[in-house]
């Protein structure tokens, strides 16, 4: 699965790529002063039957924005999502969010970078300094869905710093499985499957992409197309 990502969106030593990965780690530092409600890693797995039932929700939605049909939504046709949905963001931020979740490079957004976006929208919201609506029409529980995706980002993030280190995976899982000779691997293999450009740091969107495949979505809207 992590072969088919192309573009790297890792921090180099700490730092974001672009104005747009500033903003979600300014952001995620913020939220995570507040704390997270999970309180192990299986109560994260618990929740992914739920988690996936609600994204999925979100299928005819995106084949509604989806204006041509040709399975992924371009920028034009993103544009008008913004619009439909009541959110308000300037032509730079949807292009730069555009541009952060088309992660294959082809000028269009799938099913699972669509999810990942909205996610990221979501939580930009809280940003004072944007004035986005909180308008999700034809998604119920969204924002429920979305919120629960932040939590586990944060329950992960154990020194708060934004970024989830390898080191804290495997505290995460060890927390769960403490005793189990397997339960090292099995952090290894999910981290593994978050850092895309093995940096050994994993920021809140590459954990959404991550999270997308763990429910299932990515491989769904693969055997779609």
């Amino acid at each position: 699965m992590g072969a088919a990502i192309t573009k790297s969106s890792s921090p180099k030593c700490g730092v974001p790529e672009s104005k747009l990965e500033a903003k979600i780690l300014e952001a995620m530092r913020r939220r995570e002063a507040q704390g997270s409600t999970i309180k192990s890693f299986n109560t994260i797995i618990l929740k992914f039957p739920k988690i996936d039932q609600s994204l999925r929700k979100c299928k005819a939605t995106f084949e509604n924005f989806d204006e041509d049909g040709n399975g992924v939504i371009d920028s034009q046709e993103l544009k008008h999502c913004f619009e439909k949905l009541e959110i308000s963001f300037t032509d730079e931020e949807i292009n730069d969010l555009f541009e952060a979740c088309d992660i294959k490079e082809v000028k269009g957004i799938k099913f699972n970078e669509f999810i990942v976006l909205l996610c990221l929208v979501y939580f930009l919201k809280e940003d004072p300094a944007a004035q986005q609506d909180k308008s999700w029409k034809g998604m119920p529980n969204l924002e429920a869905t979305f919120e629960t995706l932040v939590d586990a980002f944060v329950f992960l993030d154990k020194n708060k710093d934004g970024y989830v280190s390898r080191n804290e995976m495997v505290d995460a899982i060890n927390e769960t499985t403490s005793g189990e000779r397997s339960s090292g691997r099995i952090a290894m293999r999910r981290f593994e499957e978050m850092d895309w450009d093995k940096n050994g740091m994993v920021n809140f969107k590459e954990f959404l992409f991550a999270f997308t495949r763990w429910v299932g979505i990515e491989d769904a809207d693969d055997n779609d197309n």
